[in-house]
């Protein structure tokens, strides 16, 4: 009898990701594969299954393919196989409903070319993905936290002078006046 127990995990990414998860003739499949020990599969509706041996490395996987399906280059994705990596998820009609302006709000936190999306990076050394209706984090544990909490304050009607000096404040540093006006 095999001693090790098989685990299957299911997540479904945008049809428009699909070939970028794929990566040319496979390879970006075949090296999440490879790095992770797990077994997956890609369907051209956009559902991906991951089958492997570690409960705790499929979920690294499936956020991995989340990240992926969210906008982020792949091999930024692959970070996530780190243990002091984590990543997270926002919905941004969780906050403010079906129909509001999403466009507006999509513009707030990425600000004027780009740059609140930019200081939030900069401050807390993490990288954002907005696309869609969400906005996804990638970095280490504790920036992801801050992070999470800048674009809730966005979310939930901060100016952007606020959210840049909660930032400043948690993480010790200090944008330049030209930064921070412009």
């Amino acid at each position: 009898m095999n001693s090790k127990m098989e685990f299957h995990e299911e997540t479904t990414i945008p049809k428009a990701r699909v070939a970028i998860l794929i990566g040319t003739k496979g390879a970006t499949r075949k090296a999440i594969e490879r790095k992770s020990h797990t077994k997956i599969k890609i369907s051209a509706n956009g559902v991906v299954t991951i089958d492997g041996d570690n409960a705790l490395e499929l979920m690294v996987v499936k956020n991995i393919i989340e990240a992926v399906g969210r906008g982020f280059n792949p091999a930024l994705a692959l970070e996530l196989l780190k243990e002091e990596n984590a990543y997270e998820l926002l919905n941004i009609e969780d906050y403010i409903g079906k129909n509001k302006a999403l466009d507006r709000i999509r513009g707030v936190i990425i600000g004027k070319e780009g740059k609140a999306r930019k200081v939030i990076e900069k401050l807390t050394g993490v990288h954002l993905s907005i696309y869609g209706k969400t906005v996804a984090i990638i970095g280490k544990a504790e920036s992801v936290a801050i992070a999470h909490h800048a674009i809730e304050m966005f979310l939930t009607g901060a100016k952007h002078s606020t959210v840049y000096r909660f930032l400043e404040t948690k993480t010790k540093s200090k944008l330049t006046e030209e930064e921070y006006n412009g």
